[in-house]
């Protein structure tokens, strides 16, 4: 017990200091380089369904976003929130460097479906900890996320699976919309991903999880404001589901 508590506090003191320093430094960041500005940016999505890397994770949800930018990092909040109490409610904080094409950042996921937000044990949390590392080619991107900490899937044998998901997107314009195909797929046994119930085992070696298509069209609302739309149809071909997404973004 005095080992997780111990570890528990680490992982706090961490967690706070890294986002401390990321704050501090995109706040400071006009002072210290001249003509490089803070960007930030707010924003929401309504959904008619969400829908996770070929996962069903609830019915109609408002998902709020919140970024700061400054010379390639980023720091974003990101949540969901459905209508009904069993709806799982989701904070994501994710602190992210892009230059070019090249992309890495660590996400913390959270959801309310387990201990409290700032309870970080060990082996009691509901925090999972992720890293990305992708490149985007423009005609094609290709992301790889790993969970490396926190409430992460298992493996048959109950040790920590290190849960991965491997993507690809290759979007196209077509007949005035944008379109995005993208396909996602687990690459070895984990019980994170496609967990369908509680008898479920999830993933059990490389699976194709999601093949999806989404359509996006501005909507002229007035003659200075377009409203996004969009569309998505996603396949999960290892728990045979299917699912259609409707959705709108506002962004200010």
């Amino acid at each position: 017990l005095e080992k997780d508590n111990k570890n528990s506090s680490r992982m706090r003191k961490t967690m706070m200091a890294a986002v401390a320093v990321a704050i501090a430094g995109m706040a400071c960041a006009e002072k210290v380089q001249a003509g490089e500005k803070v960007e930030a940016s707010v924003g929401a999505d309504l959904v008619s369904r969400y829908v996770w890397r070929g996962q069903d994770l609830g019915g109609v949800s408002v998902q709020p976003t919140i970024e700061l930018g400054w010379n390639g990092l980023s720091l974003s909040a990101w949540g969901s929130v459905g209508f009904t109490r069993e709806d799982t409610e989701e904070i994501d904080l994710t602190l992210g460097y892009e230059r070019g094409g090249f992309s890495v950042s660590v996400t913390d996921y959270w959801t309310n479906e387990g201990p409290g937000y700032f309870h970080y044990g060990a082996r009691s949390t509901s925090h999972v900890f992720e890293a990305q590392v992708g490149y985007d080619f423009g005609w094609a991107a290709l992301n790889w996320y790993t969970n490396f900490a926190g409430g992460d899937g298992q493996t048959e044998s109950g040790k920590r699976a290190y849960s991965s998901f491997l993507s690809v997107n290759v979007p196209f314009a077509l007949a005035g919309i944008d379109w995005n195909v993208e396909a996602g797929a687990v690459p070895w046994a984990t019980d994170y991903y496609n967990a369908t119930d509680e008898e479920s085992s999830g993933a059990n070696g490389f699976e194709v999880t999601e093949v999806s298509l989404q359509a996006t069209k501005e909507l002229p609302v007035t003659a200075s404001f377009t409203l996004p739309v969009f569309a998505r149809v996603t396949w999960n071909p290892a728990t045979e589901g299917a699912y259609f997404v409707f959705g709108l973004s506002l962004g200010f």
